[in-house]
Formats: structure tokens, C-alpha cells, sequence
């Protein structure tokens, strides 16, 4: 199903089949393990705020998600026409890195609006040392735009799994925590201010909980 734009609301069989063959890699090579998958809702619009360790990254956050999902990705990937094609149709759209890109903040907004799911990584680039870095100004402004529902995502091991520099990843476990949401009622009381920190801070708690070896909240 897709809206009058286009954008897909429900899964694809194209999509279903990627996201099987990530998953055989994901569940193998890098022994996944995913938490509180339910917190996140099946339907409607959703901003899944996630940090970032690896180039992994956008593909574990959803793997064990039954939806259809769209991902913001630095402009640069978009420049071979053959990895263009395959990822727009896995919903991937670009963004410019150290600039405010305005066009693709009104992308993520009509997404949200057209009942997507969108996830974002709010540090604006992978970390140096697999701990969370700072969220860029106004990450989360167009959350208060869209009037929509965030879910703060920990992403653990895939620093240590894909670095950056490197080509090759190394067989090391990957884990994926999905943070209590944050419901669009409170992120309209919210100011940006605040609203950074609740989601930084529900970040930050199950990253560290996943890199001890503990349990997610």
C-alpha cells in the first residue's frame, strides 16, 4: 500500500526478501540479539531515534520491525546510479552531512505524515568511539512538526562489528534495544530542549545496559 505520493505504508514482498537475507546475517554472523520490538508501533506515523555506531546501522534498527521502513542517508551513497536504484526502493532518502539540509528535513516531515516510520540518527554522523556523541541543534525539531510518536533506539556491537575504516566486518555480536516511546502528547509539551535530553537519556541508559551485558530497560 502506498499513499498518493508514493510512500509505503506496508510491507513489499522486494522488501520482505532484503530484509530476510539482513536478517540471516544479522541473527548469524553477527549474533543478534533484539529487545523490546513491541514498543514500537505496527501502524501510524513513528520517528525512530537511534544513535549511531556503523554503517550497519539503518538496517539492524528494523529488521525485526512487520513494517515497511524509511531511512535518512548521508547524501554521498547516492552517487553510484546502481546502489541509488536499490536503495530509494528500500525507501532511503539523502541528506547533506555538516550543513542544514532543509529539503530533507521537509522529506522526513511529509514521510511522518504520510504514516511512516522514519528513522533518524541525531549525532548526524557515526561515533569515533562507540559512545553516544552529541545530537545536532534541532534534530528533533520536525518530531514536534509531525505531531508523531518517537521510540529511542540503542544500538550496541556495531561499533566494534564495522568501525570506521573499515571494509570488512568482524563477527562480533550486534544488539538492537528499543527504549520505552515517548508518545506525541508529551512531545508536543515538550520543549526542544527537553525533549533532547528525555530521548538522549533513554538512549544512553540502554546502551550502557547493553555494553555492561545487562538487560535493556
Amino acid at each position: 500500500m502506498a499513499d498518493d505520493r508514493g510512500y509505503r505504508t506496508k510491507m513489499r514482498v522486494t522488501y520482505r526478501i532484503a530484509r530476510g537475507l539482513f536478517a540471516f546475517v544479522f541473527y548469524t554472523f553477527f549474533r543478534g540479539r533484539v529487545y523490546h520490538k513491541q514498543r514500537v508501533p505496527t501502524t501510524g506515523r513513528v520517528l525512530l531515534v537511534s544513535n549511531h555506531q556503523s554503517h550497519v546501522d539503518p538496517v539492524v534498527t528494523t529488521l525485526s520491525l512487520p513494517r515497511e521502513c524509511h531511512y535518512v542517508a548521508r547524501d554521498t551513497l547516492f552517487k553510484n546510479p546502481v546502489f541509488r536504484r536499490i536503495i530509494v526502493h528500500l525507501n532511503a532518502f539523502p541528506i547533506k552531512r555538516g550543513a542544514a539540509d532543509v529539503g530533507a528535513l521537509k522529506e522526513i516531515l511529509r514521510r511522518l505524515k504520510a504514516e511512516c516510520a522514519v528513522v533518524i540518527f541525531p549525532e548526524g554522523t557515526r561515533t569515533k568511539d562507540g559512545s553516544l556523541g552529541a545530537f545536532r541543534p534541532n534534530s528533533l525539531a520536525v518530531a514536534k512538526k509531525a505531531k508523531v510518536t518517537i521510540v529511542p533506539v540503542a544500538v550496541s556491537g556495531a561499533f566494534e562489528a564495522l568501525p570506521r575504516g573499515s571494509i570488512l566486518p568482524r563477527p562480533k555480536r550486534v544488539s538492537v534495544a528499543y527504549g520505552e516511546p515517548i508518545p506525541a502528547e508529551q512531545v508536543a509539551e515538550l520543549d526542544e530542549a527537553q525533549l533532547s535530553a528525555t530521548v538522549r537519556e533513554r538512549i544512553e541508559e540502554n546502551l550502557g545496559r547493553l555494553q555492561r551485558g545487562e538487560s535493556p530497560v
